[in-house]
Protein backbone atom coordinates (compact mmCIF):
# COMPACT_ATOMS: atom_id res chain seq x y z
CA UNK A 1 0.00 0.00 0.00
CA UNK A 2 1.33 3.45 -0.98
CA UNK A 3 1.50 6.00 1.83
CA UNK A 4 1.36 9.79 1.43
CA UNK A 5 1.63 12.89 3.51
CA UNK A 6 -1.39 14.33 1.66
CA UNK A 7 -4.02 12.89 -0.66
CA UNK A 8 -6.38 15.16 -2.59
CA UNK A 9 -9.73 13.82 -3.83
CA UNK A 10 -10.66 15.79 -6.97
CA UNK A 11 -8.46 17.53 -9.54
CA UNK A 12 -10.37 20.75 -10.22
CA UNK A 13 -8.76 24.17 -9.69
CA UNK A 14 -8.96 23.76 -5.91
CA UNK A 15 -7.68 20.19 -5.86
CA UNK A 16 -4.80 20.44 -8.29
CA UNK A 17 -3.60 23.76 -6.83
CA UNK A 18 -3.72 22.25 -3.33
CA UNK A 19 -1.68 19.28 -4.58
CA UNK A 20 0.92 21.52 -6.23
CA UNK A 21 1.31 23.69 -3.13
CA UNK A 22 1.63 20.61 -0.89
CA UNK A 23 4.35 19.24 -3.17
CA UNK A 24 6.13 22.60 -3.22
CA UNK A 25 6.16 22.49 0.58
CA UNK A 26 7.92 19.12 0.56
CA UNK A 27 5.00 16.78 1.14
CA UNK A 28 4.59 13.48 -0.68
CA UNK A 29 1.31 14.04 -2.47
CA UNK A 30 -1.30 12.06 -4.40
CA UNK A 31 -4.34 13.27 -6.32
CA UNK A 32 -7.37 11.16 -7.21
CA UNK A 33 -9.62 11.94 -10.18
CA UNK A 34 -12.56 9.85 -11.38
CA UNK A 35 -12.36 11.07 -15.00
CA UNK A 36 -9.61 10.37 -17.53
CA UNK A 37 -8.68 14.07 -17.75
CA UNK A 38 -7.59 16.35 -14.95
CA UNK A 39 -9.00 19.81 -14.24
CA UNK A 40 -12.48 19.08 -12.94
CA UNK A 41 -15.61 20.95 -14.01
CA UNK A 42 -13.82 24.26 -14.62
CA UNK A 43 -11.38 23.00 -17.23
CA UNK A 44 -13.53 20.29 -18.82
CA UNK A 45 -17.16 21.48 -18.80
CA UNK A 46 -17.14 24.92 -17.20
CA UNK A 47 -14.96 28.03 -17.20
CA UNK A 48 -12.54 27.13 -20.00
CA UNK A 49 -14.87 25.71 -22.68
CA UNK A 50 -17.51 28.38 -22.04
CA UNK A 51 -14.94 31.16 -22.45
CA UNK A 52 -13.67 29.55 -25.65
CA UNK A 53 -17.21 29.59 -27.07
CA UNK A 54 -17.81 33.13 -25.81
CA UNK A 55 -14.69 34.32 -27.64
CA UNK A 56 -15.49 32.41 -30.85
CA UNK A 57 -19.11 33.59 -30.92
CA UNK A 58 -17.93 37.16 -30.23
CA UNK A 59 -15.67 37.02 -33.30
CA UNK A 60 -18.57 35.67 -35.37
CA UNK A 61 -20.89 38.45 -34.24
CA UNK A 62 -18.23 41.09 -34.88
CA UNK A 63 -17.70 39.79 -38.41
CA UNK A 64 -21.44 40.05 -39.15
CA UNK A 65 -22.32 43.27 -37.33
CA UNK A 66 -19.24 45.36 -36.65
CA UNK A 67 -16.42 44.75 -39.14
CA UNK A 68 -18.03 47.02 -41.71
CA UNK A 69 -17.92 49.92 -39.22
CA UNK A 70 -14.15 49.47 -39.09
CA UNK A 71 -13.80 49.52 -42.86
CA UNK A 72 -13.41 45.75 -43.13
CA UNK A 73 -15.47 44.31 -45.97
CA UNK A 74 -15.91 40.57 -46.33
CA UNK A 75 -16.96 39.40 -49.81
CA UNK A 76 -19.83 36.96 -49.67
CA UNK A 77 -21.78 35.75 -46.65
CA UNK A 78 -20.15 35.13 -43.28
CA UNK A 79 -20.93 31.50 -42.44
CA UNK A 80 -20.89 29.63 -39.18
CA UNK A 81 -19.08 26.30 -38.97
CA UNK A 82 -20.36 25.12 -35.59
CA UNK A 83 -18.47 21.82 -35.78
CA UNK A 84 -15.16 23.66 -36.24
CA UNK A 85 -16.02 26.09 -33.44
CA UNK A 86 -16.71 23.16 -31.12
CA UNK A 87 -13.48 21.45 -32.24
CA UNK A 88 -11.50 24.57 -31.32
CA UNK A 89 -13.20 24.64 -27.92
CA UNK A 90 -12.26 20.99 -27.37
CA UNK A 91 -8.68 21.71 -28.40
CA UNK A 92 -8.43 24.54 -25.87
CA UNK A 93 -9.81 22.22 -23.18
CA UNK A 94 -7.36 19.46 -24.13
CA UNK A 95 -4.36 21.80 -24.02
CA UNK A 96 -5.40 23.12 -20.62
CA UNK A 97 -5.99 19.67 -19.13
CA UNK A 98 -2.67 18.46 -20.55
CA UNK A 99 -1.09 21.46 -18.83
CA UNK A 100 -2.40 20.25 -15.46
CA UNK A 101 -1.01 16.75 -16.13
CA UNK A 102 2.37 18.36 -16.91
CA UNK A 103 2.24 20.22 -13.59
CA UNK A 104 1.47 16.98 -11.72
CA UNK A 105 4.49 15.29 -13.33
CA UNK A 106 6.71 18.33 -12.75
CA UNK A 107 5.86 18.38 -9.05
CA UNK A 108 6.13 14.57 -8.71
CA UNK A 109 2.51 14.19 -7.66
CA UNK A 110 1.09 10.68 -8.08
CA UNK A 111 -2.16 10.68 -10.07
CA UNK A 112 -4.77 7.97 -9.52
CA UNK A 113 -7.70 7.58 -11.92
CA UNK A 114 -10.88 6.35 -10.31
CA UNK A 115 -13.52 7.20 -7.72
CA UNK A 116 -11.98 7.89 -4.33
CA UNK A 117 -13.99 6.91 -1.27
CA UNK A 118 -13.14 6.79 2.41
CA UNK A 119 -12.51 3.45 4.12
CA UNK A 120 -11.67 5.32 7.30
CA UNK A 121 -10.06 8.65 8.23
CA UNK A 122 -6.66 7.81 6.70
CA UNK A 123 -7.43 5.26 3.97
CA UNK A 124 -8.95 5.94 0.55
CA UNK A 125 -10.23 3.24 -1.75
CA UNK A 126 -9.83 4.00 -5.47
CA UNK A 127 -12.12 2.20 -7.88
CA UNK A 128 -11.47 2.63 -11.59
CA UNK A 129 -11.49 0.37 -14.63
CA UNK A 130 -8.96 -2.07 -13.19
CA UNK A 131 -8.68 -3.61 -9.75
CA UNK A 132 -9.52 -1.39 -6.82
CA UNK A 133 -6.61 -0.16 -4.73
CA UNK A 134 -6.24 1.54 -1.39
CA UNK A 135 -3.82 4.29 -0.40
CA UNK A 136 -3.03 5.74 3.00
CA UNK A 137 -2.58 9.45 3.76
CA UNK A 138 -1.84 11.39 6.94
CA UNK A 139 -3.88 14.35 5.67
CA UNK A 140 -6.75 14.29 3.16
CA UNK A 141 -8.26 17.19 1.23
CA UNK A 142 -11.77 16.79 -0.19
CA UNK A 143 -12.07 18.80 -3.43
CA UNK A 144 -14.88 17.00 -5.24
CA UNK A 145 -16.56 20.16 -6.54
CA UNK A 146 -20.14 20.56 -7.70
CA UNK A 147 -22.57 19.61 -10.45
CA UNK A 148 -25.51 21.41 -12.09
CA UNK A 149 -28.61 21.69 -9.95
CA UNK A 150 -32.15 21.30 -11.26
CA UNK A 151 -35.75 21.71 -10.11
CA UNK A 152 -37.63 18.69 -8.75
CA UNK A 153 -40.30 18.71 -11.47
CA UNK A 154 -37.86 19.00 -14.40
CA UNK A 155 -36.72 15.86 -16.20
CA UNK A 156 -33.27 16.49 -17.64
CA UNK A 157 -33.08 14.32 -20.76
CA UNK A 158 -29.73 15.91 -21.71
CA UNK A 159 -30.89 16.15 -25.33
CA UNK A 160 -33.42 18.98 -25.42
CA UNK A 161 -33.76 19.70 -21.70
CA UNK A 162 -30.13 20.27 -20.87
CA UNK A 163 -27.58 21.55 -18.36
CA UNK A 164 -24.51 23.66 -19.08
CA UNK A 165 -22.53 20.47 -19.75
CA UNK A 166 -24.67 19.57 -22.78
CA UNK A 167 -24.96 23.22 -23.89
CA UNK A 168 -21.20 23.25 -24.44
CA UNK A 169 -21.38 20.56 -27.11
CA UNK A 170 -24.58 21.04 -29.10
CA UNK A 171 -24.48 19.83 -32.71
CA UNK A 172 -26.81 22.59 -33.93
CA UNK A 173 -27.74 26.15 -33.08
CA UNK A 174 -31.15 26.14 -31.36
CA UNK A 175 -34.00 27.97 -33.05
CA UNK A 176 -35.24 29.13 -29.64
CA UNK A 177 -33.30 28.39 -26.46
CA UNK A 178 -35.21 28.95 -23.23
CA UNK A 179 -32.87 29.57 -20.30
CA UNK A 180 -34.24 28.90 -16.82
CA UNK A 181 -32.13 31.02 -14.49
CA UNK A 182 -30.70 34.51 -14.96
CA UNK A 183 -27.38 33.84 -13.26
CA UNK A 184 -23.85 33.74 -14.60
CA UNK A 185 -23.93 30.43 -16.49
CA UNK A 186 -27.34 30.95 -18.10
CA UNK A 187 -26.49 34.44 -19.33
CA UNK A 188 -23.08 33.45 -20.69
CA UNK A 189 -24.36 30.46 -22.65
CA UNK A 190 -27.50 32.32 -23.64
CA UNK A 191 -25.34 35.04 -25.19
CA UNK A 192 -23.21 32.46 -27.03
CA UNK A 193 -26.24 31.02 -28.83
CA UNK A 194 -27.90 34.40 -29.35
CA UNK A 195 -24.78 35.52 -31.24
CA UNK A 196 -24.91 32.36 -33.34
CA UNK A 197 -28.49 33.09 -34.38
CA UNK A 198 -30.76 31.52 -31.79
CA UNK A 199 -33.73 33.26 -30.26
CA UNK A 200 -33.05 33.30 -26.51
CA UNK A 201 -35.50 33.82 -23.65
CA UNK A 202 -34.33 33.99 -20.03
CA UNK A 203 -36.76 33.15 -17.23
CA UNK A 204 -35.68 34.26 -13.74
CA UNK A 205 -37.53 33.60 -10.48
CA UNK A 206 -36.19 36.69 -8.69
CA UNK A 207 -36.90 40.27 -9.67
CA UNK A 208 -33.61 40.81 -11.50
CA UNK A 209 -30.84 38.94 -13.29
CA UNK A 210 -27.45 38.32 -11.60
CA UNK A 211 -29.29 38.86 -8.30
CA UNK A 212 -26.23 38.41 -6.05
CA UNK A 213 -24.47 41.39 -7.63
CA UNK A 214 -25.13 45.11 -7.22
CA UNK A 215 -28.51 46.11 -8.68
CA UNK A 216 -26.86 48.75 -10.89
CA UNK A 217 -25.06 45.94 -12.72
CA UNK A 218 -28.26 43.88 -13.05
CA UNK A 219 -30.11 46.83 -14.55
CA UNK A 220 -27.35 47.77 -16.99
CA UNK A 221 -26.65 44.21 -18.13
CA UNK A 222 -30.32 43.46 -18.78
CA UNK A 223 -30.62 46.69 -20.79
CA UNK A 224 -27.60 45.76 -22.93
CA UNK A 225 -28.63 42.14 -23.44
CA UNK A 226 -32.17 43.20 -24.43
CA UNK A 227 -30.58 45.47 -27.02
CA UNK A 228 -28.74 42.39 -28.30
CA UNK A 229 -32.06 40.60 -28.71
CA UNK A 230 -32.34 38.45 -25.58
CA UNK A 231 -35.82 38.41 -24.02
CA UNK A 232 -36.37 38.39 -20.26
CA UNK A 233 -39.12 37.28 -17.88
CA UNK A 234 -38.10 38.23 -14.32
CA UNK A 235 -40.18 37.63 -11.18
CA UNK A 236 -41.42 34.54 -13.01
CA UNK A 237 -41.88 31.12 -11.41
CA UNK A 238 -41.50 28.10 -13.70
CA UNK A 239 -44.14 25.43 -12.97
CA UNK A 240 -43.55 22.82 -15.64
CA UNK A 241 -41.20 21.86 -18.46
CA UNK A 242 -42.61 19.41 -20.98
CA UNK A 243 -41.05 17.91 -24.10
CA UNK A 244 -43.05 16.77 -27.10
CA UNK A 245 -40.70 15.58 -29.82
CA UNK A 246 -38.37 18.48 -30.57
CA UNK A 247 -40.61 21.05 -28.89
CA UNK A 248 -40.23 22.19 -25.30
CA UNK A 249 -43.13 23.93 -23.55
CA UNK A 250 -42.58 25.87 -20.35
CA UNK A 251 -45.43 27.05 -18.18
CA UNK A 252 -44.78 29.70 -15.56
CA UNK A 253 -46.50 32.30 -13.40
CA UNK A 254 -45.43 35.91 -13.94
CA UNK A 255 -45.21 38.58 -11.21
CA UNK A 256 -48.98 39.14 -11.46
CA UNK A 257 -49.60 35.39 -10.99
CA UNK A 258 -50.75 35.16 -14.59
CA UNK A 259 -49.79 31.95 -16.35
CA UNK A 260 -47.53 32.33 -19.38
CA UNK A 261 -46.41 29.70 -21.86
CA UNK A 262 -43.09 29.71 -23.74
CA UNK A 263 -42.19 27.28 -26.50
CA UNK A 264 -38.72 26.49 -27.80
CA UNK A 265 -36.62 23.63 -29.13
CA UNK A 266 -34.04 23.61 -26.31
CA UNK A 267 -34.30 24.39 -22.61
CA UNK A 268 -31.14 25.17 -20.66
CA UNK A 269 -31.70 24.59 -16.94
CA UNK A 270 -29.31 26.93 -15.19
CA UNK A 271 -30.51 27.27 -11.62
CA UNK A 272 -27.15 27.01 -9.90
CA UNK A 273 -24.92 24.16 -8.82
CA UNK A 274 -24.90 21.76 -5.89
CA UNK A 275 -21.98 20.19 -4.01
CA UNK A 276 -20.91 16.77 -5.25
CA UNK A 277 -20.26 14.22 -2.52
CA UNK A 278 -21.76 11.12 -4.16
CA UNK A 279 -19.53 8.08 -3.75
CA UNK A 280 -17.27 9.82 -1.21
CA UNK A 281 -18.51 7.59 1.64
CA UNK A 282 -17.90 10.45 4.08
CA UNK A 283 -19.62 8.51 6.88
CA UNK A 284 -16.82 5.95 6.94
CA UNK A 285 -14.39 8.68 7.92
CA UNK A 286 -16.88 10.34 10.28
CA UNK A 287 -17.02 13.54 8.20
CA UNK A 288 -20.15 15.65 8.76
CA UNK A 289 -22.22 17.12 5.89
CA UNK A 290 -24.79 19.90 6.25
CA UNK A 291 -28.41 19.84 5.08
CA UNK A 292 -27.35 21.07 1.62
CA UNK A 293 -24.87 18.25 1.15
CA UNK A 294 -21.84 20.45 1.75
CA UNK A 295 -18.91 19.30 3.85
CA UNK A 296 -18.93 21.16 7.17
CA UNK A 297 -15.66 23.00 7.87
CA UNK A 298 -14.28 25.51 10.37
CA UNK A 299 -12.47 28.77 9.55
CA UNK A 300 -9.37 26.72 8.66
CA UNK A 301 -11.40 24.57 6.23
CA UNK A 302 -10.91 21.64 8.58
CA UNK A 303 -13.74 19.13 8.99
CA UNK A 304 -14.84 17.67 12.30
CA UNK A 305 -12.17 14.99 11.64
CA UNK A 306 -8.90 16.73 12.42
CA UNK A 307 -6.78 15.32 9.55
CA UNK A 308 -9.43 15.89 6.84
CA UNK A 309 -10.01 19.22 5.09
CA UNK A 310 -12.43 20.33 2.36
CA UNK A 311 -12.25 23.17 -0.17
CA UNK A 312 -14.01 24.76 -3.14
CA UNK A 313 -17.57 24.15 -4.29
CA UNK A 314 -18.06 21.33 -1.81
CA UNK A 315 -17.92 23.77 1.17
CA UNK A 316 -19.80 26.98 2.03
CA UNK A 317 -19.28 30.17 0.06
CA UNK A 318 -19.30 31.24 -3.57
CA UNK A 319 -18.76 28.49 -6.12
CA UNK A 320 -15.83 30.09 -7.95
CA UNK A 321 -12.69 28.49 -9.35
CA UNK A 322 -10.43 31.21 -7.98
CA UNK A 323 -11.99 30.91 -4.52
CA UNK A 324 -11.22 27.16 -4.64
CA UNK A 325 -7.61 27.89 -5.67
CA UNK A 326 -7.11 30.26 -2.75
CA UNK A 327 -8.58 27.67 -0.39
CA UNK A 328 -6.37 24.92 -1.81
CA UNK A 329 -3.29 27.04 -1.23
CA UNK A 330 -4.43 27.98 2.26
CA UNK A 331 -5.02 24.39 3.37
CA UNK A 332 -1.65 23.24 2.01
CA UNK A 333 0.08 26.00 3.95
CA UNK A 334 -1.91 25.27 7.12
CA UNK A 335 -0.87 21.62 6.92
CA UNK A 336 2.73 22.81 6.59
CA UNK A 337 2.38 24.83 9.80
CA UNK A 338 2.10 28.26 8.19
CA UNK A 339 -0.56 30.89 8.98
CA UNK A 340 -2.27 31.89 5.72
CA UNK A 341 -5.47 33.92 5.52
CA UNK A 342 -8.28 34.52 3.00
CA UNK A 343 -10.46 37.63 3.03
CA UNK A 344 -13.66 36.26 1.49
CA UNK A 345 -15.01 39.79 1.08
CA UNK A 346 -12.28 40.35 -1.51
CA UNK A 347 -13.01 37.35 -3.74
CA UNK A 348 -14.21 38.97 -6.99
CA UNK A 349 -17.17 37.75 -8.99
CA UNK A 350 -17.26 37.93 -12.80
CA UNK A 351 -19.81 37.38 -15.58
CA UNK A 352 -18.04 36.82 -18.92
CA UNK A 353 -20.79 38.15 -21.16
CA UNK A 354 -19.92 41.11 -23.37
CA UNK A 355 -19.90 43.61 -21.84
CA UNK A 356 -18.24 41.80 -18.96
CA UNK A 357 -19.50 42.26 -15.41
CA UNK A 358 -17.24 42.22 -12.34
CA UNK A 359 -17.70 42.99 -8.68
CA UNK A 360 -15.81 42.90 -5.39
CA UNK A 361 -16.69 43.91 -1.84
CA UNK A 362 -20.09 45.05 -0.60
CA UNK A 363 -23.01 45.91 -2.85
CA UNK A 364 -25.10 49.00 -2.25
CA UNK A 365 -27.93 46.79 -1.02
CA UNK A 366 -25.66 45.12 1.52
CA UNK A 367 -24.35 48.44 2.86
CA UNK A 368 -27.91 49.71 3.32
CA UNK A 369 -28.86 46.51 5.13
CA UNK A 370 -25.79 46.83 7.37
CA UNK A 371 -26.58 50.48 8.14
CA UNK A 372 -23.20 51.66 6.83
CA UNK A 373 -23.08 55.24 5.62
CA UNK A 374 -21.40 55.42 2.24
CA UNK A 375 -20.82 57.65 -0.75
CA UNK A 376 -20.98 56.64 -4.38
CA UNK A 377 -18.96 57.48 -7.47
CA UNK A 378 -20.12 56.42 -10.94
CA UNK A 379 -18.57 56.84 -14.37
CA UNK A 380 -20.05 55.74 -17.72
CA UNK A 381 -17.77 53.82 -20.10
CA UNK A 382 -19.09 55.82 -23.07
CA UNK A 383 -17.26 58.90 -21.73
CA UNK A 384 -13.86 57.23 -22.35
CA UNK A 385 -11.79 57.83 -25.45
CA UNK A 386 -10.68 54.17 -25.40
CA UNK A 387 -14.28 52.97 -25.37
CA UNK A 388 -15.19 55.13 -28.34
CA UNK A 389 -12.08 53.93 -30.21
CA UNK A 390 -13.07 50.29 -29.78
CA UNK A 391 -16.83 50.82 -30.01
CA UNK A 392 -17.39 49.30 -26.56
CA UNK A 393 -19.36 52.15 -25.01
CA UNK A 394 -21.83 50.19 -22.85
CA UNK A 395 -21.39 49.99 -19.11
CA UNK A 396 -20.19 51.87 -16.05
CA UNK A 397 -17.89 51.73 -13.04
CA UNK A 398 -19.37 52.24 -9.58
CA UNK A 399 -17.28 52.77 -6.45
CA UNK A 400 -18.75 52.74 -2.94
CA UNK A 401 -16.65 54.30 -0.18
CA UNK A 402 -17.13 54.89 3.52
CA UNK A 403 -18.72 58.29 4.08
CA UNK A 404 -16.28 59.26 6.85
CA UNK A 405 -13.01 57.44 6.14
CA UNK A 406 -13.26 57.26 2.32
CA UNK A 407 -12.14 53.60 2.46
CA UNK A 408 -13.33 51.69 -0.62
CA UNK A 409 -16.05 49.23 0.43
CA UNK A 410 -17.18 47.90 -2.93
CA UNK A 411 -16.41 48.23 -6.64
CA UNK A 412 -18.91 47.20 -9.30
CA UNK A 413 -18.17 47.23 -13.03
CA UNK A 414 -19.79 46.48 -16.35
CA UNK A 415 -17.96 47.12 -19.58
CA UNK A 416 -15.12 45.99 -21.83
CA UNK A 417 -12.42 43.99 -20.01
CA UNK A 418 -13.86 44.53 -16.54
CA UNK A 419 -12.96 40.90 -15.75
CA UNK A 420 -9.36 42.11 -15.83
CA UNK A 421 -10.00 45.60 -14.42
CA UNK A 422 -11.50 44.19 -11.22
CA UNK A 423 -8.00 43.13 -10.11
CA UNK A 424 -7.15 46.81 -9.61
CA UNK A 425 -10.07 47.13 -7.22
CA UNK A 426 -9.10 43.94 -5.35
CA UNK A 427 -5.53 45.21 -4.97
CA UNK A 428 -6.70 48.60 -3.70
CA UNK A 429 -9.12 47.05 -1.22
CA UNK A 430 -6.56 44.50 -0.04
CA UNK A 431 -4.44 47.44 1.12
CA UNK A 432 -7.52 49.31 2.43
CA UNK A 433 -7.16 52.14 -0.07
CA UNK A 434 -9.42 55.17 -0.06
CA UNK A 435 -11.25 56.40 -3.13
CA UNK A 436 -8.85 59.33 -3.13
CA UNK A 437 -5.87 56.93 -3.24
CA UNK A 438 -7.20 55.44 -6.49
CA UNK A 439 -8.09 58.90 -7.83
CA UNK A 440 -4.51 60.10 -7.32
CA UNK A 441 -2.93 57.15 -9.14
CA UNK A 442 -1.85 57.78 -12.72
CA UNK A 443 -3.78 55.64 -15.20
CA UNK A 444 -2.48 55.26 -18.76
CA UNK A 445 -4.43 57.07 -21.47
CA UNK A 446 -6.36 55.93 -23.38
CA UNK A 447 -7.41 52.84 -21.43
CA UNK A 448 -10.58 51.32 -20.01
CA UNK A 449 -8.91 51.54 -16.58
CA UNK A 450 -9.29 55.31 -16.66
CA UNK A 451 -12.96 54.72 -15.81
CA UNK A 452 -11.85 53.34 -12.42
CA UNK A 453 -9.91 56.54 -11.72
CA UNK A 454 -12.85 58.68 -12.84
CA UNK A 455 -15.30 56.74 -10.64
CA UNK A 456 -12.91 57.22 -7.71
CA UNK A 457 -12.79 60.95 -8.49
CA UNK A 458 -16.59 60.99 -8.58
CA UNK A 459 -16.65 59.41 -5.12
CA UNK A 460 -14.16 62.02 -3.91
CA UNK A 461 -16.13 65.26 -3.70
CA UNK A 462 -17.75 64.60 -7.08
CA UNK A 463 -14.54 65.45 -8.93
CA UNK A 464 -14.89 63.33 -12.08
CA UNK A 465 -13.15 65.16 -14.92
CA UNK A 466 -14.77 63.81 -18.08
CA UNK A 467 -18.49 63.98 -17.30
Amino acid sequence: MSTYDVAVIGSGPGGYVAAIRCAQLGMKTAIIEKYSTLGGTCLNVGCIPSKALLDSSHHFEDAIKHFEDHGIEIPGEVKLNLEKMMDRKSSVVQQTCDGVKFLMDKNKIDVYEGVGSFEDKTHIKIEGEGDAKTIEAKKIIIATGSKPASLPFIKLDKERVITSTEALKLKEVPKHMIVIGGGVIGLELGQVYRRLGAEVTVVEYLDRIIPTMDSALSKELQKVLKKQGIKFHVSTKVKSVERNGDEITIKADDKKDKEIEIKGDYCLVSVGRKPFTNGLNADAAGVDLDDKGRVKVNEHLQTNVDNIYAIGDVVRGAMLAHKAEEEGTMVAELIAGQKPHIDYNLIPGVVYTWPEVASVGKTEEQLKEMGVKYKEGKFPMRALGRSRASGDIDGLIKILADEKTDEVLGVHMIGARTADLIAEAVTAMEFRASAEDIARMSHAHPTYAEAVKEAALAATENRALHI
